[in-house]
């Protein structure tokens, strides 16, 4: 049975990105100013560039969202209107908002005619769990809600149930915030610089130690230092006069942490509690030796630490089945070719869901090409904890194909010219990537930009021709690792070459 294709959304951090976007299959891109949009950095997108987006989606017959999500401080919201009011006069296709005091302020400005009227997107920041939550921002002017990440595939068929007249969007890729989205404390702790303010460091990816621990009769949180204490016995014993936990330990009570983590136990996994879980831990951030932070590790991990990546590839069948209206992928400020696979990887998926064939297993393989913390279905399922957390690397790394470079030029004899990004040699097998269909190429040659033979193009800003063959104008491409498939093999399991 034939279903309503869900609108494919994707980041742009730039116009390269956007157009990447489209060309890939693409259906509507999201970009903001950085001031108000949760990227203040890796973001081009001032007002000539977001009225050159606009342009450019409509003549192509797509959408351009403009991103304007942060939670407002009141400094921020005395230069809010000024600087949305150009932007809405550039009738983007929706504004995406979080705020409510924002919200209530634009859509003043258009029920009194001073502003062209632009649906609103609830943000994901603002958390929406509930069919209540979808009704209450229907009824104050919101046209769709893009639902919180923490729910599960049921959740989302209930509130579209429950709510069938408003748009609904998913997140279906990307990075997964390790609290509630926009709601960490971490890099505003650490760094000073808020998440909701577009200015988040990442702290939930930083390296991390635990330190044995155990409560003092005060109830706070004291380092081991006894042999065969287990994990960072090593740490130094507190000094004489110092508080037992360091800095950070004056409002820890183990008792009440103890019995929270008691009641809070796992609906997942076997159900079986490590042994060590019960212990009082202290971590300690790699860069801040000394600064000893309780916490309480249970059978779901700690939570602070890093969370994989999220991939829903393989349940874009169920969300067009529930009638989710967009999916949605994270990555402003990832790559041009991270936009381009995601976006040609989730366009097969549509396609194949709305038109009734099965899921292609492939496409989880491609996916393995991006940089990545490892995959994770997030909460769109439930399983056991260690399915969410990367506890090895907070760093992304491919493990099928590495990004190596753009094809600026073609000549007529079927060379290539290179703008590489990263290393590749003559005899490196690499995947061309391309709106038409990607195939695999040993590299049989190379020259420089002036025609001098090289064997090795040692990467970004270096400009080589190399021999692909059939016409690849604009294509991507990514040099395949040695542990993945070969192409002979890609091919026998039906992968499109």
């Amino acid at each position: 049975m034939n279903r309503t294709p869900p609108e494919l959304l994707l980041p742009a951090g730039s116009l390269a990105h956007l157009r990447a976007a489209f060309d890939f299959g693409a259906d509507a891109v999201y970009a903001g100013q950085p001031r108000y949009s949760l990227r203040a950095r890796n973001n081009e997108f001032r007002l000539e560039q977001i009225a050159q987006g606009i342009a450019e989606a409509h003549a192509r017959g797509k959408r351009f969202f403009v991103t304007s999500n942060l939670i407002a401080h009141n400094d921020k919201v005395r230069t809010y209107l000024r600087d949305l009011a150009p932007v809405v006069e550039l009738r983007p296709d929706a504004l995406i908002m979080a705020d409510a005091g924002l919200i209530m302020l634009v859509r003043e400005e258009m029920e009194r005619g001073r502003w062209p009227e632009v649906p609103i997107h609830l943000s994901v920041q603002a958390n929406t769990t509930n069919w209540a939550a979808v009704r209450f921002w229907q009824r104050a002017g919101v046209a769709r809600i893009i639902l919180s990440r923490e729910l599960s595939l049921e959740e989302i068929a209930q509130i579209r149930e429950a709510c069938p007249d408003v748009e609904l969007e998913v997140f279906v890729h990307g990075a997964l915030c390790i609290a509630y989205s926009g709601r960490c404390l971490l890099s505003g702790y650490f760094n000073r610089r808020d998440p909701n303010q577009g200015t988040c460091t990442n702290a939930c990816r930083w390296s991390y130690r635990t330190h044995a621990a155990g409560p003092t009769d005060a109830g706070d949180a004291q380092p081991l230092a006894t042999p065969g204490c287990g994990s960072g016995c090593s740490a130094p014993p507190v000094g004489e006069g110092e508080p037992a936990a360091g800095r950070l330990g004056a409002d820890f009570d183990f008792a009440d942490e103890q019995a929270r983590a008691e009641l809070a136990r796992a609906t997942t996994g076997d159900g079986q509690r490590h042994p060590l879980a019960d212990r009082v831990w202290l971590l300690e951030e790699a860069s801040r030796p000394g600064e000893l932070m309780p916490v309480m590790e249970d059978e779901h991990g700690t939570y602070i630490l890093n969370s994989r990546d999220l991939r829903a590839v393989e349940y874009v069948q169920d969300l067009v089945r529930i009638g989710v209206d967009s999916l949605k992928i994270e990555g402003r400020t990832k790559s041009v070719y991270y936009v381009a696979r995601t976006a040609q990887v989730y366009r097969r998926a549509i396609d194949d869901a709305v038109a009734g064939r099965p899921f292609d297993p492939a496409l989880l393989e491609e996916l393995e090409g991006l940089a990545s913390r490892g995959y994770t279905s997030g909460l769109l399922v439930r399983r056991p904890a260690q399915a969410y957390q990367n506890y090895d690397s907070g760093h992304s790394a491919p493990t099928r194909s590495r990004y190596v470079g753009d094809v600026v030029d073609v000549r007529c004899d079927g060379w290539a010219l290179v703008a590489t990004k990263n290393r590749f040699a003559v005899g490196d097998e690499l995947e061309v990537i391309h709106p038409a269909g990607n195939r695999r190429v040993r590299i049989e040659g190379m020259q420089t930009a002036a025609g001098e033979p090289i064997t090795v193009a040692s990467g970004h800003p270096l400009r080589v021709w190399v021999p692909l063959g059939e016409p690849v104008h604009g294509a991507l491409l990514a040099r395949v690792l040695p542990s993945a498939p070969s192409a002979a093999a890609v091919a026998c399991s039906g992968q499109t070459a």
